[in-house]
């Protein structure tokens, strides 16, 4: 059913997000990175990782709290293997590190065919997809994934939550085949808890079997959502686990305390991943019927929605759909509660709110 949504200009949008950094004591590049970050993020659609969400973690775990710090300089860890580096963000903001680690990725992929960056000591970088997607618009085969804030989900045929929602996210370079980077970009989780967030915020139901109240009991009452549950049952829990590991390998400590405040001695930020792949360095060169690494792609993705498959979707492609719905309304798109809830984070920071009179809508 089509949704009337306001149109936010992309420059009010991160006017009033750099303007909320800026507030908490970030320093202007961060901010900026930042609103560009929460930007992409509500430009393709996400609505559960835009600058709402970004600047409520914030609050809840972020500088408020002493969990990220603005400001923050990055250090370098030393390393005898040139194309990985490892990162101690110090916990500065999430999305800034993200941007660089993935920037660094790829010029070592430049370098060297692959490119890898991990970090420890961060804070939630927020849409992992995006920075994918961004990576696979430039040309290259791009993965990351982190360790969540908090862990809310619960393990396969367990009853306390001793996971993050850990998401994955791939991006591939299709643009030239399908007309837009392919992007697989999950949580672990059935949903995630932004989109329990969102649905608090708009009085909607839960999908069933994606959330547990406080007894472990399922429910699709997201004021009642306590824990959340992996998808695919053991399938997703071994992908959670997946990122668990990976972050205990580069530093991260007990899952259960991340986001929380940690005893002596032990460490509660996130860990992230980022591996870029320049496609030449895939590259076997010996194609059927003669054609090159793009035409092939191409073949295989033609392969795969034939035989009947002309309706399926392929991942990325609603997001890249929205990006022309934002593009042909002029701006971003946002519901009325949306609208409520940034003119919340204005009166916060002591900007001018803004008035729904003076926002085009748009029914999509």
């Amino acid at each position: 059913m089509p949704e009337t949504y306001h149109v936010v200009t992309e420059s009010q949008h991160n006017a009033l997000v750099e303007a909320a950094y800026r507030h908490r004591g970030f320093h202007a590049d961060e901010a900026a990175e930042a609103a560009v970050v929460c930007a992409d993020a509500s430009r393709h659609g996400i609505r559960t990782h835009n600058a709402i969400k970004a600047l409520h973690l914030d609050h809840l775990f972020g500088s408020v709290v002493g969990g990220c710090v603005p400001g923050a300089k990055i250090t370098e860890v030393p390393s005898r293997f040139t194309a990985a580096k490892v990162w101690n963000a110090n916990r500065k903001l999430g999305q800034s590190v993200a941007k660089r680690a993935m920037d660094e990725a790829i010029a070592l992929a430049d370098r060297h065919g692959v490119g890898v960056v991990s970090v420890d000591n961060a804070f939630h970088y927020l849409w992992g997809g995006g920075y994918v997607m961004s990576a696979a618009k430039r040309g290259y085969i791009a993965y990351t994934n982190c360790t969540a804030t908090l862990a809310e989900v619960v393990p396969f045929c367990g009853k306390y939550p001793t996971l993050g929602t850990n998401p994955h996210s791939w991006g591939f370079p299709t643009t030239e085949a399908v007309g837009f980077p392919i992007v697989i970009d999950w949580a672990t989780s059935v949903i995630a808890m932004g989109r329990v967030q969102q649905f608090r915020r708009e009085g909607k139901p839960l999908p069933p079997q994606s959330a547990v109240d406080k007894d472990g009991k399922p429910t699709t009452d997201a004021n009642a959502a306590v824990s959340l549950l992996p998808f695919g049952a053991h399938k997703g829990y071994g992908l959670a686990l997946v990122n668990e590991l990976m972050g205990a390998l580069v530093g991260g400590s007990l899952p259960t305390i991340r986001g929380r405040q940690a005893p002596d001695g032990d460490k509660h930020d996130c860990v992230f991943f980022f591996q870029v792949i320049h496609p030449d360095a895939v590259n076997g060169g010996a194609f059927a019927r003669g054609r090159s690494q793009a035409a092939n792609i191409k073949a295989v993705i033609g392969d795969i929605l034939g035989h009947g498959n002309q309706g399926a979707t392929l991942p990325g492609q609603p997001e890249a759909e929205w990006a022309k719905k934002t593009a042909a309304a002029g701006g971003l798109l946002y519901t009325r509660a949306e609208i409520d809830a940034f003119g919340e984070i204005a009166a916060e920071c002591g900007a001018k709110p803004w008035a729904l009179a003076d926002l085009p809508t748009a029914t999509i």
